[in-house]
């Protein structure tokens, strides 16, 4: 990015999510497509608005809540034509949440949506069940998140990509998972 200030300090590597400020801040579909477009390189809010096609005072307000759940900061700042301009970042490169809860499963489902329907291009999504015994299901999400993980990325200037990985157990009907 052409704008980018030169050295910025680097993301923590990983923040467990848990804490409720935390929470509320993941269920707001924009707060997640911003933490998303933060993934890789700090960025304004003018530019921010500009890549997700959004009003930088309501950017500006959603950044607001995800900077008090400490969810990103400001990485640097620098003086531009009389005023201030904020460069802002993820904390860490990876959230981990420890305990999903509903409202923020439900908001970055619906980030994921949203940025579906904006794609240029075909995406891929499939849903598949498996039966897996418990070391096959966690041999199978180590292993996608390795894969995740270790995806070489190609030169800036290539085309930005999104990835959800999701592996759970399904619940039992209610009818099924109590005695009768």
């Amino acid at each position: 990015m052409r704008d980018q200030p030169p050295h910025l300090p680097p993301p923590e590597d990983v923040l467990e999510i848990g804490a409720p400020d935390q929470f509320a801040a993941l269920a707001n579909p924009l707060r997640q497509r911003l933490l998303f477009a933060l993934g890789h390189r700090p960025a304004t809010i003018r530019q921010l608005a500009a890549q997700l096609d959004a009003k930088k005072g309501n950017v500006a307000h959603h950044l607001k809540v995800l900077r008090e759940a400490g969810l990103v900061h400001i990485a640097e700042t620098r003086q531009v034509r009389g005023g201030t301009e904020q460069y802002y970042q993820r904390t860490a490169r990876h959230m981990v949440v420890a305990e999903p809860q509903a409202a923020g499963t439900a908001a970055m489902l619906a980030a994921f949506a949203q940025e579906l329907d904006l794609s240029p291009v075909e995406t891929h999504l499939t849903l598949r069940h498996l039966r897996l015994s418990p070391a096959k299901a966690r041999e199978l999400g180590e292993t996608l998140a390795r894969l995740v993980d270790e995806a070489a990325e190609d030169a800036e200037e290539q085309p930005l990509h999104g990835v959800l990985v999701a592996l759970y157990q399904q619940a039992l009907p209610a009818s099924t998972s109590g005695s009768g």
